[in-house]
């Protein structure tokens, strides 16, 4: 909810805490200083940060000049924290208050910035020590990948996956000597032998054996399912991979893409193809379960591959405090070891958990967004929709170009896909709208609170839809003044009450409506009698008008 007056002249009166953090930044604000302090605060629990106010109590309003984009402010602590962060702006006639709302690290997590935790330290900030990180670490429970399994060895370790790993972890170090290392090194220098080498369960679920898992852990594998239709019963294919991830990871790619048909599209003398399954989210969807899945329970990871859907699902629901709605702004690595051995090779980023690069690459490729319909308490059920849903979107897309895509955030897709599908935007999505505008992905019609956006022409006329983008428009002011004096002909002598000329501009508000009809009284080409309800307006003598303003 938006921070009320009497809201903030309550944190005024209140004394500065761990929840509440005061800055006056009367002409700017470090964006580095403010990255620090939405950590401190995130990890003592959450609370708010207001700038422009005095430090020092009695407070007062003094009005600041920082990050004039709200919005802007907004997408860079997403983009470098991995956390959504709301960044309102409040006009007082003290000044402009900006209001920094910082939630809470979830049970189990610490937030940091670039590798550093940090925590409230009086008017300063200070790192967390490091009993402070394992207490926090503690809170969510052992971590079941990080714990040795007890009787493994390293004779259940595939030592080509191991050197896989090895090669992949140099190439994204940018260390060649990694290359140098034995396999006991490797596995020591990523944490993946402990209490005295011993081999770990993130270990066997990256590197083992058939015969390790079967022994040891048998349900960490994957079921992959292809069915042709949706009607019961055995599947047109099926394999099961029981073995370390990098012994099968390409292998399930090569299988899920034998069966990738590919959706042609006509863009002017060109035809383009699209597949219906892209590999990157594909790839993302299958990292996160085996990363994320509950490995304490029986279950097997399942895809399963439709001609035009593809589901992932994995045991274990959503770690406690993630939900479908906060998952992208929220992560709680469940397999904390595992993450970390997967980010060191460049496989995931230990800051997030991939969705942003499936919905991206869905509203890219005119595709739906994941859904997670379906998850409950005993499995996280993830789908990827593979028909493109609107051909036209995706070469409105490709025509912002490669460099312009680059440079949107998660938020610029997510605004993007509302206004194709006319949905609502919630306001985190709002303050993207004027950003898109200024690289021509949307237009905006109107100024101040009155001013709406919708797609660029561009689109338009790709759908071959100019007469839609027209409607959602709305006509020109020539076009407007014509159709009023154009149903006042068609009156004659009767002439027509306000109420008729909303009927004929129905999009338009009344003092819009009212605007028109003076600038047409001051060209002397109607006329009024009477006030108020009881006016009626008159085509003047002789008057003649068209669209171009020509009398």
């Amino acid at each position: 909810m938006p921070t009320s007056v009497a809201q903030l002249q309550q944190w005024l009166l209140e004394p500065e805490g761990q929840r509440l953090e005061f800055k006056e930044a009367k002409q700017r604000y470090d964006f580095e200083k403010l990255l620090k302090y939405c950590v401190a605060l995130a990890n003592e629990g959450g609370g708010t940060m207001v700038l422009g106010v005095t430090d020092k109590r009695p407070r007062r309003i003094v009005g600041t000049q920082a990050f004039e984009d709200p919005g802007r402010t907004e997408a860079g602590l997403h983009t470098r924290l991995g956390h959504r962060i709301p960044v309102e702006e409040m006009r007082l006639p003290e000044g402009r208050v900006l209001v920094v709302h910082v939630p809470s690290r979830l049970p189990g997590t610490a937030w940091n910035v670039d590798g550093s935790y940090f925590k409230r330290a009086g008017d300063d900030l200070a790192p967390l020590a490091d009993h402070e990180l394992r207490a926090m670490f503690a809170e969510g429970g052992p971590d079941f990948s990080a714990q040795p399994c007890p009787g493994a060895t390293l004779a259940d370790l595939e030592p080509e996956s191991i050197a896989l790993f090895r090669e992949r972890w140099a190439r994204k170090s940018g260390d060649p000597r990694r290359r140098e290392l034995s396999d006991l090194q490797t596995l020591r220098d990523a944490e993946l032998l402990v209490e005295g080498d011993q081999v770990s369960y993130a270990a066997l679920i990256l590197f083992g054996t058939h015969a390790g898992l079967t022994r040891w852990l048998a349900q960490a594998e994957l079921v992959f399912e292809y069915r042709s239709s949706e009607a019961a019963g055995p599947a047109a294919d099926r394999e099961e991979y029981r073995a370390g991830f990098f012994a099968w990871q390409d292998a399930l790619w090569k299988k899920i893409n034998l069966r990738n048909d590919r959706q042609s599209y006509q863009d002017d003398f060109f035809r383009m193809d699209l597949p219906t399954f892209d590999e990157v989210p594909v790839r993302e969807a299958i990292l996160n379960a085996v990363a994320h899945r509950d490995y304490r329970l029986g279950g097997s990871i399942f895809v399963r591959q439709f001609a035009k859907r593809l589901e992932v699902v994995s045991p274990g629901g959503l770690p406690p405090g993630i939900t479908p709605e906060n998952i992208i702004d929220q992560q709680y690595p469940r397999n904390r070891r595992l993450a970390e051995a997967l980010g060191r090779c460049g496989l995931i980023e230990r800051s997030g958990q991939g969705l942003n690069l499936m919905m991206e690459s869905a509203v890219r490729q005119g595709k739906p967004l994941p859904s997670f319909a379906g998850t409950a308490a005993h499995e996280v059920r993830l789908t990827l929709e593979g028909g493109v849903r609107n051909p036209a979107f995706v070469r409105f897309m490709e025509r912002l170009g490669d460099e312009t895509l680059r440079s949107f955030s998660t938020l610029d897709y997510l605004a993007l896909e509302c206004l194709q599908q006319d949905r609502p935007l919630a306001p985190a999505l709002q303050e993207r709208l004027p950003a898109l505008a200024e690289v021509g992905a949307v237009e905006v019609i109107g100024k101040g609170k009155t001013a709406k956006y919708m797609l660029a022409a561009a689109l338009y006329a790709t759908l071959g839809s100019k007469g839609t983008y027209t409607r959602k428009r709305g006509l020109d002011h020539g076009t407007n003044k014509a159709l009023l004096l154009q149903h006042l002909k068609d009156q004659g002598e009767a002439g027509a009450p306000l109420s008729e000329f909303r009927q004929v501009l129905p999009s338009l508000p009344m003092k819009a409506v009212q605007k028109l009809l003076d600038e047409l009284r001051n060209e002397g080409l109607i006329n009024v009698l009477g006030q108020r309800r009881w006016a009626r307006w008159y085509l003047a003598d002789a008057a003649v008008f068209d669209p171009k303003g020509n009398t």
